[in-house]
């Protein structure tokens, strides 16, 4: 509680509002979980669109991990396993692993990141993304989390540490 306190006369010194983000429904000073997406208990989203997933870590995951330097990504044509690693993120504070939360073919990486990998803070669900799939089992995406859930997860997960 007294973090959250800390946390909003911060921002209100800082002239930020999480009201500022009306399009963002479920939205929270310290990250921001966007409904129409799927979420993984890892810590990665996928937006589903067609027959293309798009997938990155979260905005959660972004704010403890902090300021990120470095993006390892995959080659495009490459396929990845739902659990499984398929690149590593590299902030001023930690290495961490990134995991799919679906199976399926590399179609697309964001090769913006190689230059410019603190889109993945400033933008996580927009110009972070970090690659493209084709999703070889789209079942998998029904045992992934809403934003509800998701941000339920979190809240949990936070307080336990």
């Amino acid at each position: 509680m007294a973090l959250r306190m800390w946390g909003s006369s911060t921002a209100n010194a800082l002239k930020i509002s999480c009201a500022s983000k009306p399009h963002l429904p479920l939205s929270r000073c310290f990250s921001t979980v966007l409904d129409g997406l799927k979420y993984a208990e890892s810590h990665e989203w996928v937006k589903h669109e067609g027959s293309v997933a798009t997938i990155d870590i979260t905005d959660h995951a972004q704010d403890h991990l902090g300021e990120v330097v470095f993006v390892e990504l995959p080659e495009p044509g490459g396929s990845v396993s739902k659990g499984k690693g398929f690149g590593a993120v590299e902030s001023v504070k930690v290495t961490s692993d990134v995991n799919s939360p679906i199976s399926g073919e590399i179609v697309e990486v964001n090769s913006k990141l190689s230059e410019a990998p603190g889109l993945i803070n400033s933008s996580p669900y927009e110009e972070g993304w970090m690659i493209k799939v084709k999703p070889s089992s789209p079942s998998e995406l029904e045992s992934l989390m809403g934003s509800t859930e998701y941000t339920k997860f979190c809240e949990e997960e936070d307080a336990s540490h």
